[in-house]
């Protein structure tokens, strides 16, 4: 791991405890609210352990879930409306009975016929 990494986990954890001490919670109440351990949550704060799913458990325990829209990629959402908005098309081809067949018309540049 880079040390440039080691330090955004410390700054992660330090961002979780400022919000957390915003709210006046204890680690273990959010911990709680976050259904992890108290130890594991200390952990996060020091930047030791910043796994994906507790940093989202966090965030959802302190009311802050909304922050990972700015993640979205806004060219999916439109993908799937679009395809939600279409019109059905056909879904499977025809046969044409001959007698229903429209007569090709005749041409005129052939004047040997």
């Amino acid at each position: 791991m880079e040390a440039d990494d080691a330090l955004r986990m410390k700054i992660l954890g330090s961002w979780i405890k400022h919000a957390r001490m915003q709210q006046n919670k204890t680690q273990g109440q959010l911990a709680g609210e976050a259904g992890i351990a108290r130890s594991t949550l200390s952990l996060f704060e020091r930047g030791e352990n910043t796994s994906m799913l507790v940093f989202i458990q966090l965030l959802r325990a302190l009311n802050l879930l909304d922050l990972l829209q700015a993640f979205q990629v806004e060219e999916q959402a439109d993908a799937v409306q679009k395809f939600k908005a279409r019109k059905p098309g056909r879904t499977r081809a025809r046969n044409i009975r001959q007698d229903r067949k429209k007569p090709e018309p005749e041409s005129d540049w052939c004047s040997w016929q």
